[in-house]
Formats: C-alpha cells, sequence, structure tokens
C-alpha cells in the first residue's frame, strides 16, 4: 500500500447516512447522486493531497441502505458516475447487486481476496457494523455473516454520548443478563445454515427490539458476550487453528479478550494497515480483477448460481 487513510465522516453526513432508510425515492435518489459528488470530492482531495499519479481505477462500495437478498434487492448508493466526473478516472461500483439477482446473498464478498491474498490463515474474520468469516472447507472456499457487531455496540455506546465503546471499556463495567443473552443465541438466524447475511432491517426486527429492557450498561456488556458466543462458536466448530483479525472492532479489546476465554485457536491480531484497510484493499482487487473480466464473486461464499465478475464499470 502507497498511501492510506481512514476520513471521518462531517456529523451532518452521519446523520444523512443513518436516516437513509427512513427517505422517500425521490430524496434516495437525490442522496445517491450527492454522496457520489461527495465521495469523488473525497478521492480527488486525497491524490491531491498525496500527489499520486497514473491511477488505472477507483473501486468504490458505497453505502448500503437496504440489504434483503431473499427480495432479490440490496442497494448501496453513491453514484459511481458522479466519481468519475469529480476524478475523471475510470470506476467500478455496485458490487453486490449482479449477485443477488444471481440468487446469491451479495454478500460476503471479500473471500476472493481472502483466497488469493490471505490464504495463510485458515480464516479470515471482520469485524465491521456485522462480523463475517471466510474460510476453506473441502477446497471451498465459504463465507457467511456472524451476528451483528458495531451496528448495534455503536448504538448502545450512544446513549452515554459516545461514538463507540472506545476498548470496550464501557461493557467490561457492566453484568451479563442471562435472560437476554438467551433471547439473543435463541434468534433464528443463529441456527440456518450458510450461505447468509445480516442487514440493518434485520437488526430493526429482531435485535433492537429486545434491547430495552435492562440497564444500559449491562446492555453493552451482554450484546458484548453473544457476539463473543457467536464467533467463538463458529471457530470451534469449524476446528480453527489460526484466524486473522481485522476491521474496527478489532480495536474493542474487551470484544477480543471474550473470544480468546472461548477458543484454543490462535487469534491473529495484524498490523494496523491490515486492520483498517484490508476490506478496501480487496474491493481495489476486486476492482482490478472486473476490470479483466476475471471472477471477483465466489458462489461458494455468497449463494449464487455460479462464479462471475460483478460491478459496474464506467
Amino acid at each position: 500500500m502507497l498511501k492510506g487513510e481512514t476520513i471521518p465522516y462531517p456529523v451532518s453526513w452521519e446523520e444523512k447516512l443513518r436516516n437513509a432508510i427512513h427517505l422517500s425515492a425521490e430524496e434516495l435518489l437525490k442522496l445517491h447522486s450527492e454522496y457520489g459528488f461527495y465521495l469523488g470530492q473525497q478521492v480527488q482531495d486525497f491524490i491531491q493531497r498525496n500527489k499520486l499519479q497514473h491511477i488505472d481505477l477507483i473501486s468504490s462500495h458505497g453505502h448500503t441502505v437496504f440489504h434483503q437478498p431473499q427480495k432479490k434487492f440490496t442497494l448501496q448508493i453513491g453514484d459511481g458516475r458522479a466519481i468519475k466526473l469529480m476524478t475523471g478516472i475510470p470506476v467500478v461500483y455496485d458490487f453486490r447487486a449482479q449477485d443477488v439477482l444471481m440468487g446469491g446473498n451479495g454478500a460476503p464478498l471479500v473471500p476472493i481476496g481472502d483466497e488469493l491474498l490471505f490464504s495463510k490463515y485458515d480464516a479470515c474474520l471482520n469485524l465491521g457494523g456485522f462480523s463475517n468469516i471466510s474460510l476453506k472447507v473441502a477446497d471451498q472456499r465459504i463465507a457467511f455473516d456472524i451476528a451483528p457487531v458495531n451496528i448495534v455496540l455503536n448504538r448502545l455506546a450512544q446513549q452515554f454520548d459516545k461514538n463507540f465503546d472506545e476498548n470496550g471499556e464501557l461493557a467490561r463495567t457492566g453484568k451479563v443478563n442471562q435472560e437476554l443473552l438467551s433471547k439473543l443465541n435463541s434468534l433464528e438466524f443463529y441456527q440456518q445454515s450458510h450461505p447468509k447475511s445480516l442487514g440493518i432491517e434485520w437488526c430493526n426486527a429482531s435485535v433492537f427490539p429486545l434491547l430495552d429492557t435492562i440497564e444500559r450498561t449491562d446492555l453493552l456488556t451482554t450484546f458484548t458476550e453473544h457476539i463473543s458466543q457467536q464467533i467463538s462458536k463458529v471457530i470451534n466448530e469449524n476446528s480453527l487453528k489460526s484466524v486473522l483479525f481485522t476491521g474496527g472492532g478489532t480495536y474493542n479489546s474487551f470484544l477480543i479478550e471474550k473470544i480468546r476465554q472461548k477458543t484454543q485457536a490462535e487469534i491473529i491480531i495484524p498490523e494496523k494497515e491490515i486492520i483498517e484497510y484490508k476490506e478496501a484493499l480487496i474491493f481495489a482487487f476486486m476492482g482490478v480483477l472486473r476490470q479483466n473480466n476475471e471472477v471477483n464473486v465466489l458462489a461458494s461464499a455468497t449463494g449464487s448460481s455460479k462464479d462471475h465478475s460483478s460491478g459496474i464499470m464506467i
């Protein structure tokens, strides 16, 4: 990696993206264009700030608003055409929709990178809004979402006027509510076989209604315990010996401690650049594969009808 940077959203953009699911069709289309130009400006500023030259393409995941693959749709906003207009550089975007139309979950997509770039580990596990894992079973790369992580923990931390629970310190001070933990672990999603994926709609329908019954610190503690149980269960059931952890949730030391207590697997926490940029790196790699019309989505991971090359290229 030559240059990398994590750019925080202004509060105004956080609110726009968080509320996108509630917009009318007209308002959502407007935000799709507006967000595309915002991304294009951020990319252009980054290029100029770092004096980058000879850029072949930009890969853009966009922001997920709706994700209901069982109904054959998913929506990531941030129009790639606007990014190209701002930068003059070829863009690959909308990586998920084709897979959903082909009967897949449209997620997880990063297993192609895990297979070709990070294959020395038994599994790769990402702790982002949701946790997802990628591993080899009988010479096939499979992947699936495990449980919500930051999408729930961050919302609970906001009750303390914090954007997130730094290092899990708030969760560390509470107690596990066994009744709530049992209800969470009994949710139907955890009994389903892979491939499977999660979206905010599932959290709104199945998780958040359960989280208004106990003291707020205990909520953080209980949900952190829930995450650790679901992740360690997957690690143990697949007899994994080495698991690479990445994503922002990796900085939650309390969560990592909880997972380590429940499994004998080696939990590998890599350098900061891999923690923060692994998914971005793989989406850039997927863009290169799409540009060359090579497979960048694995049917064994998403459940689609066949391996394919996905993404709109302009």
